[in-house]
């Protein structure tokens, strides 16, 4: 039986609003021995915080242990590709958790990485400062490019727009970690216990959920419940596996 690898922002929720047939769909997969977890391009909660926020909108039978972020992703690439540990955060509890669970120390001098995750609270003197490391030598590190998300009826600001920017000012390119991009997979497939085969990727974001499983040959589920729609396959030339209007047509499977 495969896991499901499920987006979280316009597959289960829209901001702090349910999708229809998302808790139907969860305690299906659990009813059933189904095994899914939550792939996230979301920086910003814990995976604590992941837990309770889906709870308060209805969901059941949900763990810590299901979930893996962007900020998860690049605090552990990071990790395997430099030995050096001082970074500097743009970000919320989720990247701060990752950065400390893989070892690194959160400074303000001798900075040698500068994280950029999506802060709500952010404001144009925390980038400057941000910024000074990065003319100073720092490399950047953006969680994901995201470029906009579903919220509610409408949508919020993403991280890629915030990452742009920082590699504008400074002249640097970020290394590409989340969705669309192998080492969000490849580091969850690690933290998972589960191989590439075994996969499937549920969004509904063509430009980072589907693209992810095309760049890394694995089966995906495309999804009209959030930024794209089926026309905009045709535009984008991103050709899902699977296509369905709502996650009820993976329940009569």
């Amino acid at each position: 039986m495969k896991s499901y690898l499920i987006d979280l922002d316009g597959t289960m929720y829209r901001g702090n609003e349910n999708i229809d047939g998302a808790r139907e769909f969860i305690a299906w997969c659990i009813a059933k021995q189904q095994p899914f977890y939550f792939l996230t391009n979301n920086a910003t909660r814990t995976r604590l915080e992941n837990v309770q926020h889906m709870e308060k909108l209805g969901f059941k039978g949900i763990r810590e242990d299901q979930f893996f972020t962007s900020s998860m992703a690049a605090a552990r690439t990071m990790q395997k590709l430099s030995t050096k540990r001082n970074a500097y955060m743009i970000g919320q509890a989720g990247l701060r958790e990752a950065l400390l669970d893989a070892g690194f120390k959160l400074v303000e001098q001798d900075v040698d990485f500068v994280f950029v995750g999506l802060d709500a609270n952010a404001d144009y003197e925390s980038y400057s400062k941000a910024l000074s490391y990065l003319v100073n030598g720092a490399k950047l590190v953006g969680t994901n490019n995201d470029r906009k998300l579903p919220h509610g009826k409408g949508y919020k600001l993403g991280n890629g727009s915030i990452v742009a920017m920082f590699e504008y000012a400074s002249e640097q390119q970020s290394p590409k970690i989340g969705k669309p991009y192998p080492p969000i997979l490849n580091e969850a497939l690690e933290y998972f216990n589960i191989r590439k085969e075994d996969a499937i990727c549920i969004g509904d974001n063509l430009e980072t959920d589907i693209l992810l499983g095309v760049n890394c040959q694995v089966e995906t589920i495309f999804v009209t419940t959030g930024v794209h729609t089926f026309a905009d396959i045709e535009r984008f030339q991103i050709v899902p596996t699977h296509k369905i209007h709502s996650l009820y047509e993976l329940m009569s499977e």
